[in-house]
């Protein structure tokens, strides 16, 4: 049976490439690079509705919740840091809007490396610490419900292969 953090963890490599992009386009910025309004519009698009609304709305909505559940064991509660790090990643993607959005190229360039920071250490974080423990103290019950439940997140999304995509393209982007 597949886990729910094991489908957790694929989308995170989406997310990554989508960091790892950024950071290279910050880095050509830097070195004389126009700005790219196309790539952060697109990159935008995917933090927005990949990476926050499917992804994290999986992750607050459904595994949080029921980690945090009378009668799961776990021997710290993470998932209030995990949604915290959300959260600061939020304000990120509103300073990377309002600097395209009004030509401030530092504000774009200072938000957009500072969320692929975080994003990057957020996942470093839920891949090897989190997730593993969350798979030791759901029971395969539970998991299957999570599952379950990822499904309908997944119908009501709708086609998210456009991310994936996306995701795709910006890893080949130099």
């Amino acid at each position: 049976m597949t886990k729910p953090t094991e489908m957790l963890s694929r989308e995170h490599q989406n997310i990554l490439k989508v960091t790892n992009a950024l950071l290279r386009e910050c880095s050509a910025i830097d070195s004389g690079k126009g700005v790219d309004r196309a790539f952060f519009e697109k990159a935008l698009d995917f933090i927005k509705n990949y990476a926050d609304k499917f992804h994290h709305m999986k992750e607050e909505d459904i595994l949080f919740v029921e980690l945090s559940k009378d009668g799961v064991q776990m021997h710290c509660g993470p998932m209030e840091q995990m949604v915290y790090e959300h959260n600061i990643g939020r304000g990120h993607v509103k300073g990377m809007e309002e600097g395209l959005g009004n030509g401030d190229k530092g504000k774009l360039i200072s938000n957009a490396r500072a969320y692929a920071q975080l994003l990057q250490e957020h996942i470093y974080k839920e891949d090897y610490i989190l997730y593993p423990m969350a798979d030791g103290a759901l029971s395969d019950e539970m998991q299957k419900s999570i599952l379950e439940r990822f499904e309908g997140v997944m119908q009501k999304f709708g086609s998210w292969e456009k991310y994936d995509s996306i995701a795709a393209e910006f890893e080949k982007r130099q």
